[in-house]
Parts: structure tokens; C-alpha cells; sequence
């Protein structure tokens, strides 16, 4: 049986990382943790911080006054909508292209995303045999949608939000208390793990059992299982059919220093050139860096070799990483264990690193790279650059969050020197916004497109700039965007880190910082 460490409970804020005023105190230079510590397998995982930095602690997990969360602590981190819409400019474009509303009203649902989080940790810790999670009913109006066995003393609690008009408390059978223990129960009978194999869907009020993997859809024991838990439940598959993986061969993406959202091409065994797209830049606790990106792009049956990255490979052919095989940092095994940690070629890290200076603080970023089916990014706005503040754990993403990813997939033209993705034409690689709309598959699942070559590209929450997955697997197509509800599923990052720690002992951190190039000048 492989081991996997994830948690995939909607609602569970256990870690979460969101920007300055908004929730969570960051100390000033630290590598920052999800709020509340690391995550459950990372407890040896931690990377050690820059020598000379001040150790910090996320004060989500901090001691709170002993007031409703409507009045005090979820109520204070609070920001104003119009500066989050003002951080969050695409995601805002896709509220008001997808659901017809007007910027103000996009700038309210924005606010009221940022403040469930901490909300939901509030909740969790304040009503334990009530709260039973929550999710964000965009096609709804925007309402922020909280689940409780007995939703009186909820509805008090969240009546001084800000936006308290737009949240809504409904009544369901169990708690989330009580369906955890019912993911326990059911992944000890069917020798799986809870939170990965067995799982909790906060809108079903019940608990999942994924096949497909650990558990065979025919297993023999899973009927008398389901029917001992003690709560709803019932077997579903990992992801539905005609999914297929986005990888290889990307397009050419953007300039040092590393960034998520960057081309990553591959030799393959056969002589083929194939590649993914870097999702974000790592640091294990030796301070070493890596770069992020989907397993299948070095595991699988064209690469028994050990492959070396390159960005470019038709033009200056720069070298990037190559697969570690001592130890093994890589896997492409059943969703979402479909990760690669990819450490430098030699001389390439001080080839991609960012330069320290003495009046800025070289930041850990994602591309944000504007494609012409993303209307909100203009030639006023630009592409840019998101500092990545940290993570957000795969249990406290909520369903009808606003994303984005980046991905750096391509068909060239006639005469272009780019190895062709199987993207399909009139496909423009860069960034684009979608939709939560589930975590069903054991990941993070979304509405925004993707095609071949966007493999381990980055997802992230652009207001507050948190990382939050790397794309693994979706459906199939080619060629323009024109579905908006085409569904792909990324691999969280918590559930990442949680793997390659529990494997390895290496420490391996998401860093609020970018490799370094030199001591920092006088």
C-alpha cells in the first residue's frame, strides 16, 4: 500500500497563510508556515530559516479572545473589498465575465473569500459538535454557505461579519467532528488513509471512500465498511472518465530568476523533447532550492534515464534541474501523488537565481503572464509578478474560491524554434482564473483551462498570493479556450509536502523566497 499524507476535509482550516492585515501575522523575513504550524507531516519538514532571520509564528493558531468570531478575530481580518479586487484584478474579471455582476459586487465576493478562511478556524475551534464546513455558492449570489448540526448559535456567531448579509447558515445531520472520525473509522477497516483515500465532501454531508487506488471499487470489505461508519457514506471513483494527464513539451515562458509558470523541456529515452511548466520554487532544510513541477514530466515509461531540465531546449538550450534519484524526489503515481522535486544542474542555480540586494527582499514568485482570453489582464495591467506569501493546506480550500493558474503549454507557428506541447493551435499559454468546484478527487478541482505542456504549472490565489497546487491531470483538449466549465485537477501542495517529507526526512519547505545569488550587499 503507498503511504499518503493529505487532508482533504472542505472547511478544516488547519493551515492557512494569507497576506498582512488580513488574518494570519507574518514575521517580517521568515519563511512563512500555513497559520496554525505546518502541516501534519512536515513537523520534521521544516526548512531552517536564512541564517541571521528572525524566526516567526503564523498567529492564526494563536490564543483568541474569548468573543464570537462575528465580533472579534474573523470580524478584525476583515480587509476593505475594494483592496482586495485592487490585488485580485483577474479574479475579479472572471466574477464579473462568468456570473454578469458588476466590479463592486466581484470586489464583495473577493472580500468575503479572504475572510472565510480565517472564519472557518474560528468556527472549527468555537463549535466543534456543530460546524460541519463551509463553501462559497457563487451561482448563488455570492453567499458564503456554513453547515451546522444546530445553526442557532452559528447564526449569532456570524452576524457581525462584515458582510453578514452574505452568509448563510444551514442545517445538516453530522458535524465535521463527527464525519472525520467516520473517515477514521472507514480508511482503518479498508487498511487505507483518511483525508487521502477516504474523504470528507462538506456539501454532501458525508464521507467518500475513493476507489480506484488503495481501495478497488470491488473490494469485498467495502459494503460492510460503508455500512459501519457511522455517518453517510458511500464509494465514488478518484476522478471522473476521459481525464487525461497535461504533460509534456511546453512552450517557452519567461526570464530568470525561477519563477512558477516558467517552461520546463525534457529529453526524453526515444529523443523526443518533452517538458511541464515549473509550479514553485522549494527549499529543503540544508537551504538547498529545487523547483516544483508534475512527476510525470521524469517518471513514467519514455524516462528510465535520469533527465535533465532545460529551458528553451531548441534555442539557448539553458540548463535548469536535473531528477534526483538519491534520494528519489519524484513519483507519478495515482492523483494526486504526481509530483517531481527538482534540484539544480550544476552552475544552473546561480544562472536562475534572484540577486539579494540591501534595500529589497528577493520574494519567492509566480509568473502572472497575460493571454488573450484573460480579459482583465490589459496592456494598462502587464504581466507581472505574484510573490508567493505562502500555502494554503489542501483541508482549508473551499469550494467556489476564485484561482488562478499559469501554464506555459504550446503549438508554435511556422518557422517558430519551440518544441510543440500538443497544446493545439490558437492555444496562448499564460494565466487564467476559474472556479473551485470541488476536492472530490482527492486534489484541489477547478474550472480553468489547460492543455499538454501546462503539467506542474501553479495554482494560486492571486490576491493574497498563496500558493494552493500543481497541475496533474484533466480533460482532454486542444486549441482555443471555449468551455468554460472544463474541469483539472491539481495536486495540492500541502499534500506534496507532506509526501516528500514523510519519504525523504528532508525538510522541504514552500519559501517565501526565491534562490539567492550572494550575501546581501552592504
Amino acid at each position: 500500500m503507498r503511504t499518503r499524507r493529505r487532508m482533504i476535509i472542505a472547511g478544516l482550516a488547519t493551515a492557512v497563510c494569507v497576506l498582512g492585515t488580513t488574518a494570519v501575522v507574518l514575521a517580517s523575513g521568515a519563511d512563512r508556515e500555513p497559520a496554525g504550524g505546518p502541516p501534519a507531516a512536515a513537523t520534521t519538514g521544516t526548512a531552517d530559516a536564512d541564517p541571521g532571520e528572525p524566526a516567526g509564528t503564523a498567529g492564526l493558531g494563536a490564543a483568541r479572545p474569548s468573543t464570537a468570531p462575528g465580533s472579534a478575530a474573523a470580524a478584525g481580518a476583515a480587509r476593505p473589498a475594494d483592496a482586495v479586487a485592487k490585488d485580485g484584478p483577474a479574479s475579479t474579471s472572471y466574477l464579473r465575465a462568468r456570473y454578469r455582476v458588476g466590479a463592486d459586487e466581484a470586489a464583495r465576493r473577493l472580500a468575503l473569500q479572504e475572510l472565510s478562511a480565517p472564519l472557518a478556524e474560528e468556527l472549527t475551534t468555537r463549535f466543534p459538535d456543530q460546524y460541519a464546513g463551509m463553501w462559497l455558492d457563487q451561482a448563488g449570489g455570492g453567499v458564503l454557505t456554513i453547515a451546522a448540526t444546530d445553526p442557532a448559535p452559528l447564526r449569532a456567531a456570524v452576524a457581525g461579519l462584515p458582510d453578514a448579509a452574505h452568509v448563510k447558515v444551514v442545517p445538516v445531520r453530522h458535524s465535521l467532528r463527527q464525519l472525520t472520525a467516520g473517515t477514521t473509522r472507514l480508511a482503518s477497516a479498508l487498511d487505507a488513509t483518511a483525508g487521502s483515500d477516504v474523504v470528507v465532501d462538506v456539501q454532501a454531508n458525508e464521507v467518500a471512500v475513493l476507489t480506484g487506488d488503495v481501495v478497488a471499487a470491488d473490494d469485498p470489505r467495502l459494503a460492510d465498511a460503508l455500512g459501519a461508519a457511522g455517518v453517510p457514506a458511500r464509494a465514488r471513483t478518484r476522478l471522473p472518465a476521459g481525464t487525461v494527464q497535461k504533460a509534456c513539451d511546453p512552450r517557452y515562458c519567461a526570464q530568470a530568476p525561477m519563477r512558477g509558470g516558467i517552461r520546463l523541456d525534457v529529453p526524453r529515452d526515444d529523443d523526443t523533447v518533452g517538458g511541464c511548466t515549473s509550479g514553485f520554487n522549494l527549499r529543503a532544510r540544508s537551504g538547498a532550492y529545487y523547483v516544483l513541477t508534475a512527476g510525470h514530466c521524469v517518471v513514467g515509461g519514455r524516462h528510465q534515464e535520469q533527465d535533465r531540465t532545460w529551458h528553451q531546449f531548441l534555442g539557448p538550450k539553458v540548463p535548469i534541474g536535473v531528477e534526483s534519484t538519491s534520494p528519489v524526489l519524484a513519483e507519478n503515481a495515482t492523483f494526486p501523488n504526481d509530483y517531481a522535486v527538482i534540484p539544480y544542474q550544476p552552475g544552473a542555480a546561480d544562472r536562475w537565481a534572484y540577486p539579494r540586494r540591501a534595500t529589497t527582499d528577493p520574494v519567492n514568485l509566480v509568473n502572472y503572464w497575460c493571454v488573450s482570453d484573460n480579459p482583465n489582464c490589459t496592456d494598462e495591467e502587464g504581466s507581472r509578478d505574484v510573490p508567493i506569501t505562502g500555502y494554503v493546506a489542501a483541508s482549508a480550500v473551499q469550494v467556489g474560491w476564485i484561482v488562478c493558474a499559469t501554464g506555459s503549454a504550446y503549438t508554435p507557428k511556422a518557422g517558430e524554434t519551440y518544441v510543440d506541447s500538443g497544446a493545439g493551435a490558437g492555444y496562448v499559454p499564460g494565466t487564467r482564473c476559474g472556479e473551485v468546484f470541488g476536492k472530490a478527487s482527492g486534489g484541489i478541482d477547478v474550472y480553468i483551462c489547460a492543455r499538454p505542456g501546462d503539467s506542474g504549472g501553479p495554482l494560486f490565489v492571486e490576491s493574497t498570493g498563496t500558493a494552493l497546487g500543481i497541475l496533474s491531470t484533466g480533460d482532454p483538449g486542444q486549441g482555443a479556450c471555449t468551455n468554460p466549465n472544463e474541469r483539472n485537477y491539481y495536486a495540492p501542495v500541502s499534500t506534496i509536502l507532506d509526501r516528500v517529507n514523510a519519504r525523504t526526512g528532508l525538510g522541504f519547505q514552500l519559501p517565501t523566497r526565491g534562490p539567492l545569488l550572494g550575501p546581501i550587499a552592504p
